[in-house]
């Protein structure tokens, strides 16, 4: 490798991510400890909390895993131990035989959560009056109301919410400094499998603490045992989900992860002495994640030495750079078509009873209300997402054929997500198909609707 390679390597992996259209929020590279390459892309910046989707659930598994070695409690304990009051009446033998360890490594008696986000007002205790359908330890099924329980022991055995337990014992000793915060579920509690939000550069200072083994900080035995494989997951959709799962993260084709939806990664390989973290929203994209963990071991992976020494060519100062979240390109050739006011008779998928189209800006009138969408073609605009004057989103939008104009828009804030539009045209005609990440923001974003020309203004 030349003097420059390593800093090729990581060009290399940023221009396949830009090409793949991933939307990348920022990363972080090191190799044994040496930070090789760091990036924002704008509005995203150094120290910005962000929020961390399932790597959550890595950091609910260490507040255990601390309890376990202050012998607060022991992994092969049952978790009902902890929880009497609130078993119903004559419980499932199932639920009965579930340990902590079982619980750590996703293999509980439930085939999917338990708890219903918007419906139920406690998500632990609504573990425990679910229906079992399985004997649990044999077998992974993906459980965020596992970690939820998770959060509720911590508290129950130390007296404190997970994030002020983590405070105490991991942010702090390891000089985390900045800003971090814990979203709750309805009852108060910590969202232990989804609601941490805290930097990408002390994500990725804690996921090189555990490749260290802990620094002391950590349990060693924790941590160097809950990125083995402790369960099968060869049934898994997406293909880095297939080489197993640990205590409360996942296993990968070199090493494990700490992963949350949407590209929230840190990716640790032991044997390079490497780690990368991610931030990002690729939630639209059903094989985003994936592009992520391709891009790296393709581009950047294979070129780090086997021994996990600094790699030749290694820059003497990190690779900084400034990157801009990726917008749609405008379609040269096509001039603005289509003004005017459009109506939607009879009920639709989207809800639409009107729209107007002007070359700025996109006003929707819906069954619920009224949102209007600034948005600049060939260009990535910051606005407040449509109807929440509070929550920062970005937009973009592109005339892909010469009738027909996708727009794109991504809350970025305390819940990445965003949705996909396309408006054809067709004479006085007009055909509105738009999908969505799942979110509570993005409903009446998901489906399509038919309407035409109207003379006139919208009223």
């Amino acid at each position: 490798m030349n003097r420059s390679g390593l800093s090729e390597c990581v060009l290399r992996f940023t221009q396949r991510l830009q090409k793949e259209d991933v939307n990348m929020h920022g990363f972080l590279l090191s190799v044994r400890g040496k930070k090789i390459a760091e990036a924002y892309y704008a509005p995203f910046r150094e120290g910005q909390p962000h929020r961390l989707y399932s790597v959550s659930k890595t950091f609910t598994g260490i507040a255990v895993g601390m309890l376990a070695d202050s012998g607060s409690l022991t992994l092969d304990q049952h978790i009902t131990d902890f929880f009497q009051d609130w078993l119903p009446d004559n419980p499932s033998p199932y639920l009965l035989h579930l340990t902590i360890s079982d619980m750590l490594r996703m293999s509980t008696c439930y085939r999917r959560t338990a708890y219903r986000e918007g419906i139920d007002s406690d998500w632990a205790r609504s573990f425990f009056t679910g229906s079992p359908d399985h004997e649990p330890g044999m077998v992974f099924a993906y459980d965020t109301g596992c970690s939820q329980v998770l959060a509720a022991l911590v508290r129950r055995i130390s007296g404190m919410e997970v994030m002020d337990y983590l405070e105490e014992h991991l942010f702090h000793p390891l000089s985390c400094q900045d800003q971090r915060y814990w979203l709750r579920d309805p009852s108060g509690c910590c969202q232990g499998g989804t609601g941490l939000c805290m930097s990408l550069r002390d994500l990725h200072r804690i996921a090189e603490c555990l490749l260290r083994g802990g620094d002391g900080i950590i349990p060693r035995w924790y941590a160097e045992n809950m990125g083995k494989k402790h369960i099968d997951t060869s049934l898994q959709d997406k293909e880095e989900e297939r080489y197993g799962y640990g205590w409360q993260c996942w296993r990968t084709r070199a090493g494990w992860s700490l992963y949350g939806m949407g590209g929230q990664l840190s990716i640790l390989c032991p044997d390079k002495q490497t780690v990368l973290s991610t931030i990002a929203d690729t939630r639209l994209d059903p094989f985003g994640v994936q592009r992520i963990y391709n891009a790296f071991f393709d581009e950047i992976w294979p070129f780090l030495p086997g021994d996990g020494g600094i790699p030749e060519g290694t820059p003497d100062q990190p690779l900084i750079l400034s990157l801009s979240v990726p917008g749609l390109k405008d379609c040269p050739a096509a001039g603005f078509l289509g003004k005017g006011c459009y109506v939607f008779p009879g009920s639709n998928s989207l809800g639409l009873k009107a729209l107007t189209l002007s070359d700025t800006e996109l006003k929707m009138s819906r069954t619920t209300c009224s949102v209007s969408l600034p948005y600049a073609r060939g260009k990535t605009l910051e606005i407040p997402w449509p109807g929440y004057s509070d929550i920062p989103a970005l937009v973009s939008a592109g005339w892909i054929e010469d009738r027909v104009l996708r727009l794109r828009c991504h809350a970025v804030g305390n819940a990445p997500c965003g949705f996909d539009m396309l408006i054809s045209l067709s004479k006085d005609r007009i055909t509105v198909q738009s999908r969505c990440s799942s979110d509570p923001l993005t409903i009446g974003y998901d489906g399509i609707a038919s309407g035409f020309l109207q003379k006139g203004d919208c009223q």
